[in-house]
């Protein structure tokens, strides 16, 4: 799901998310998916100040030390400070304006997200990659 929207109000979907992880059914979670899925490990999340809007959002993959051009559309964000205390989530992608929470990976699960559009394409590719490891999850039931 993209969204945007407040995750809280959405507890029968939080539910169904914390049943397919449960299956350990392959998971890609974009923009309000992201949300959604940190609240289903028991990660908070909280409305910002200033949300993201519009392209040209500048994130950094920390996994790859490469950064991507992003399109945003979110007015909630992922709580730092419950990933920190979370050993099973994990942060990969951050904000480089703000420092936000812009994705997130599930350590014992095929499940990870990411808080921006990749299917925009405003890089223009720069997050095509994120599909492929969508199927390469996939591929590997």
């Amino acid at each position: 799901s993209n969204g945007p929207g407040d995750p809280a109000a959405m507890p029968v979907v939080i539910s169904h998310i914390k049943e397919i992880l449960q299956h350990n059914i392959p998971l890609f979670g974009i923009c309000l998916g992201q949300q959604l899925l940190a609240q289903a490990c028991g990660v908070g999340t909280y409305k910002m100040f200033n949300g993201h809007r519009g392209i040209n959002h500048p994130v950094k993959n920390i996994i790859k030390g490469t950064s991507e051009i992003t399109s945003q559309n979110h007015g909630f964000a992922v709580k730092e400070s419950d990933v920190t205390k979370n050993e099973n989530v994990e942060v990969t992608h951050i904000n480089l304006n703000d420092n936000t929470i812009e994705g997130i990976r599930i350590k014992n699960k095929k499940a990870f997200s990411v808080q921006y559009h990749p299917e925009a394409t405003p890089g223009p590719h720069d997050s095509r990659y994120l599909f492929d490891d969508f199927i390469s999850l996939i591929t590997t039931i």
